[in-house]
Parts: C-alpha cells; sequence; structure tokens
C-alpha cells in the first residue's frame, strides 16, 4: 500500500499547488498535533504517549482519500486536487518521521553510531536519487515495450527497495514508500499506477483486516471514553481547521467545505508511527490497539463524508458563509452583460478562450480558483471568480443578454444546474457542456443541452476525419505536424499544459 502511495508523490502535483498545498498540509500537521497533544495531557496520557497520538491525529490518509476520490470521479476537481497536494505534503513529513524515530531510540548510544546512522540514511538516498534520475529513465524505454515487463518489474522494485532498506536498519515501510516515490517520475508512471490498482484494493482490504487484529478488547477497557474524544476530534476539529485555512486563502466555502472533509481520518502512517513507536519501546502496546480503534472509527465516518460531501454541502452551504471571505461572494457580476460566457478555464477551456477572442464579441470566463483568475486578470482576461457549482452564484449571474454558454467542467450536476439556471433566464441561451461517459451525457440531453462533448470520442472522431481528409501521404501530415508542434510550444510557454490550469472550474 505505501509503495503505491509512494507512485503518487510526484513533486510536480505539490509544485503545482505550492501555495495552497503547504499552508493547508503544514498548517493542519502542526495546529492539530498542537491541539491534540493538550487534549491527550487533558485526558491523563503521558506526555511522550500525548506526542505519539498528537502526530498520529495529525496526519491523513492518502490511500484511502485517494480510492474514494477515484470512485467518485472527483479526482479532476479543484478540490480533489487541493486534497492530493496536501495529503502529499504531509507524506513527506511522514518519510522524514520514520527516518528520525529510530534515531530517537538510539539516544543513548554514542554520538558516533548515530552519525553513522544518518550518513548511511543520506547515501542510501542519494543512490537512490541516482538510479531514479538517471538509470530508470533509460530503462523505462525498454520495459515500456511489454506491460506485462513494466508491472513484474514494479513490483520487484518495490520488494527489492524494500528489502534492502530492512537489511540497511531501516523500516520497510520507508523503503516501499521511498521506491514508489522513485517510480513517480517516469513517463510511464500512470501505466504502472493503473496496473497496480487492483493491488492497491486488494491490499486495502488486507489493511482493514490487520487492523481489526490490531483490536484488543481487554487493553481498552478505560479507554473507550478517549477514544471516542479523539474520534471526535478528527472527525470535526480537522475539517473545521481546513474549512479556516480555505478560506483564508480565499477558496469559496464549497471548495473549503469539500476539502475539509478530506482530513476526517488518520492516516495508514499513523499506526505505523504508533507500532514503530511500541517496537522501540516508547509508548505502551496498548496505544496500538487505542489508536487502531479511532482509525476504524474515523476512516470509516469520513468515508461517508466524503462520498455525500455534496448532499452534506447543501445541508450546512448557509452555516459556513463564516469561513469564505466577503470578496468571496461580492464580485457578482451584475453589471457585467457577456454574449459568451465560459465557466471553467481548463484545458479544454484554453481553446474556447481563443476562439471568442476571435469572434470579438463580449465574453466573460468564470472560474473558482483564486490562483487562475489572478493569472488571467493579469492577462487582461474578463474574468470572475464564483463556483458554478453554487446555486445561488448563478443566480448572481446575468444571462439575459448571453447567447452562448460553455461548461468545461466534466460534471452532470454542476452542468445541469448552469443549464436549469440559463433557461429560467434566457430561454434563447444555448448551453454547451463537457461530460466524460456516455451515461451522464444521455442524461443532459435529457435535460435539454444543446450539446455535450466528450473530449475522448470527439478527438477519436477528429483524428479518424484527418485520415479521410488527408489521405494516406506523409507530405500532408508533416505539414500538419508543423502547426501542431507550434501549437503546442505556444501553449507550452503560456503555461497553459500546467495543471495549474487544469484544476479549476
Amino acid at each position: 500500500m505505501l509503495f503505491i502511495v509512494g507512485l503518487n508523490l510526484t513533486p510536480r502535483v505539490v509544485r503545482d499547488f505550492g501555495k495552497v498545498s503547504i499552508l493547508t498540509g503544514g498548517g493542519q500537521l502542526v495546529f492539530t498535533f498542537i491541539a491534540g497533544f493538550f487534549i491527550c495531557r487533558l485526558l491523563g496520557f503521558a506526555t511522550t504517549t500525548a506526542a505519539y497520538l498528537a502526530i498520529a491525529l495529525a496526519f491523513s490518509s492518502t490511500i484511502i482519500v485517494l480510492k474514494l476520490l477515484s470512485d467518485k470521479g472527483d479526482l479532476e476537481k479543484l478540490y480533489g486536487r487541493i486534497a492530493i497536494g496536501f495529503l502529499l505534503v504531509q507524506d513527506f513529513f511522514a518519510i522524514i518521521l520514520l527516518f528520525l524515530l529510530p534515531l530517537f531510540s538510539a539516544r543513548q548510544e554514542s554520538g558516533l553510531v548515530t552519525a553513522v546512522i544518518i550518513l548511511r540514511a543520506v547515501v542510501v538516498l542519494i543512490l537512490v536519487y541516482f538510479i531514479a534520475a538517471y538509470l530508470l529513465p533509460k530503462w523505462n524505454r525498454f520495459l515500456a515495450q511489454s506491460q506485462e515487463m513494466l508491472f513484474l518489474f514494479a513490483i520487484a522494485w518495490g520488494l527489492g527497495l524494500a528489502a534492502m532498506f530492512r537489511g540497511l536498519g531501516f523500516s520497510l515501510e520507508t523503503g516501499a514508500l521511498i521506491a514508489g516515490a522513485s517510480l513517480s517520475v517516469l513517463p510511464s508512471h500512470d501505466e504502472i499506477h493503473a496496473r497496480l490498482k487492483p493491488l492497491r484494493d486488494f491490499f486495502l482490504v488486507l489493511f482493514f483486516i490487520l487492523l481489526g487484529t490490531k483490536v484488543a478488547g481487554a487493553d481498552l477497557i478505560g479507554l473507550y471514553r478517549p477514544a471516542i474524544i479523539l474520534s471526535l476530534f478528527v472527525l470535526i476539529g480537522n475539517p473545521l481547521l481546513m474549512f479556516v485555512i480555505m478560506g483564508l486563502l480565499g477558496y469559496r466555502k464549497k471548495t473549503g467545505f469539500q476539502t475539509g472533509l478530506t482530513v476526517a481520518q488518520v492516516s495508514e502512517f499513523s499506526l505505523i508511527i504508533i507500532a514503530l513507536g511500541v517496537n522501540l519501546g516508547h509508548i505502551p502496546e496498548t496505544i496500538l490497539s487505542f489508536t487502531t480503534v479511532i482509525g476504524l472509527i474515523t476512516i470509516l465516518g469520513s468515508t461517508y463524508l466524503i462520498m455525500h460531501s455534496d448532499q452534506l454541502y447543501l445541508r450546512f452551504a448557509r452555516f459556513l458563509t463564516i469561513f469564505e471571505k466577503k470578496t468571496a461572494r461580492d464580485n457578482a457580476p451584475k453589471s457585467i452583460r457577456a454574449e459568451l460566457v465560459l465557466l471553467g478555464y481548463n484545458r479544454i477551456g484554453y481553446d474556447f478562450l481563443s476562439v471568442f477572442r476571435k469572434i470579438k464579441r463580449p465574453f466573460l470566463v468564470v472560474d473558482y480558483n483564486p490562483e487562475t483568475i489572478e493569472l488571467l486578470g493579469q492577462a487582461h482576461v474578463p474574468c470572475l471568480y464564483g463556483d458554478a457549482g453554487d446555486i445561488e452564484f448563478l443566480r448572481l449571474l446575468d444571462f439575459k443578454k448571453t447567447k452562448l454558454i460553455v461548461s468545461t467542467i466534466p460534471d452532470a450536476f454542476t452542468n445541469g444546474l448552469v443549464l436549469h439556471e440559463a433557461k429560467r433566464q434566457n430561454p434563447n441561451a444555448t448551453v454547451i457542456a463537457v461530460s466524460h461517459n456516455i451515461r451522464d451525457a444521455l442524461s443532459l440531453y435529457e435535460q435539454g443541452m444543446h450539446y455535450v462533448i466528450l473530449p475522448h470520442f470527439l478527438g477519436g472522431k477528429y483524428a479518424s476525419l484527418l485520415i479521410q481528409d488527408l489521405g494516406l501521404e506523409r507530405k500532408p501530415f508533416l505539414a500538419l505536424r508543423k502547426k501542431h508542434v507550434e501549437y503546442l510550444k505556444h501553449r507550452l510557454a503560456s503555461g497553459h499544459e500546467h495543471p495549474l490550469h487544469e484544476k479549476t472550474r
């Protein structure tokens, strides 16, 4: 499982979300640790035990959140990308802890022994970095020729590196995590991840079985009340803290709410750190059973919260206004009447914006990512910060003079809201939406959507028409290739290949 977590530790993800990833991930770790430590001390735990428990409460589960967001289809949504970004930041901190904790147990040893352990860790990390940066990309060209070979290599690499770390005196988990992280930079990273997805689900089941075996009823006598209190702290306190951080960063309340719900559980790292503390003799063995109970309660609770976040938001939206800056609400365009409206500036939105500029009619771009709005403003693009999935915001938009609305948001519920509000304000407006599956597309057509873009099908259709129009001669394709390269270089130079522009609505 940790090997698969490592596969998602792509530095690009954290880089793309730099500010928000570090502030949310680091901020939640610090504040949850401080608050958790004092709560544990008030509950009567010893200082060292309280510190370990506070660390366990601070980390959220990357593998659980990845699984739930993937099942829900929200990995590409703004809150999903932000969640993965700050969870990866937390995972980096967890890796450092897994290295440092054994050093604490060696405090009775001489400084020379400690220095040797640190030097060994540095040498191993440099060696892995060298292989990942210079050798793996060359091997990838050979391995990627066969999916079976790629799959077998990934498994062998993960097990081999984990075994090497164990042999050098480090934890097996650390080796597996770093093995996955070293493969995350390969061009075939997505293919490896897809191949290992069934294994992820299989070991996720084993993970819960293992959790059950760690629960010893006799060890928990007198600890059920603290377990419930700390579980409620994770289920309620962590999301509230995230609501505040996201609000201060300028995100709308819906984004902050859905992002906050992703931290309402303890991590697989939490149990590993507690188990390591028990093995090192820092804390009593009963704490492992205690933490496992908290893990079971919070993982089950957060699963419900994440999977039903849209419905829960509708229930609590009116109470979440205190977590949203006034500037995130008060910029509705009561005086802007655009003939063309683009909802969502992402990969597809870039091309629509280019066409809108050529038409030379009044247009407006709506997005709910503050960073994207800032970039569009710097480029002097008429834009507005807002969430198309918020019916209150849609009602403030003025569609009376609008002739065309294009929504690049691949969410059927949001597109249904947009269509309904457009019809209410202006029955003559044309509405176009994006969908990633046929079922949602047919549903939108039944609701009256004028056209639904299915990018994958449209791309295949366009490619087949190219062959039909250009024939089988090489020369027309070389001319087309030249234009395509120029187009891609232009997008690369302007930063529009970047996920920063793909994460927005």
